[in-house]
Parts: structure tokens; sequence; C-alpha cells
């Protein structure tokens, strides 16, 4: 169960980051509201993960979640540009993550 909620805080922070974006450095009420619940949500799911995953698991894969995720949000919705260099190390960081649930022994 603690990596479902693990799971949910990561795609938690992924709304959070995208609806930020969207609120024009919090201008549009809408989206900040958006953004502030998306961070309780996140951060309340990562509180119940890291009560059965040790924080040097729950952390890094809570933030890499959120970074892998924040990357596709940012190519697909706001047509971002990445090279293929930069999309060499993202799939780099979709490894570590998968690395890191597969040795962790949790």
């Amino acid at each position: 169960m603690a990596w479902f909620d693990l799971l949910i805080a990561g795609l938690a922070e992924v709304w959070w980051a995208t609806t930020m974006k969207m609120s024009s450095g919090f201008t549009k009420l809408n989206y900040t509201l958006l953004t502030i619940v998306g961070m309780v949500v996140s951060f309340g799911f990562l509180i119940r993960a890291t009560k059965g995953l040790p924080l040097s698991i729950a952390y890094p894969v809570w933030t890499g979640i959120g970074a892998v995720g924040a990357i596709l949000v940012g190519v697909i919705l706001f047509n971002e540009y990445l090279s293929l260099l930069t999309w060499l190390f993202v799939i780099l960081l979709v490894i570590g993550i998968i690395g890191i649930k597969v040795t962790s022994g949790h």
C-alpha cells in the first residue's frame, strides 16, 4: 500500500506543478487553488508512504515521478522541446526510479 500511496503522491506532484504553471505566477485564482489542493494531496500521500517506506526510498521516487511527469506535461501540454540527448537522460531517470523500486526490498 505504501508504494500505491507514493505513486499517488508523485502524480499529485505533477498535478500541482502543472496548475502552478497555469496559475501564471499565482495571478489566476482557480489554478492557484488547484495548486494548493495538489500540494496538500501530494504531501499527504507522501506522509502516508513514508510510514511504510524509508525516506531514502520514498523521497527520490516521489521527486522522480514528479520530474518525469512534469517533463511529459511540459512536452504534451505546453509544447516544450527536448533534445534527443535530454530524452536519453529522462529515460535514465525512469530506469533509476524502477531500479530503486526493484532493489529496495520493500
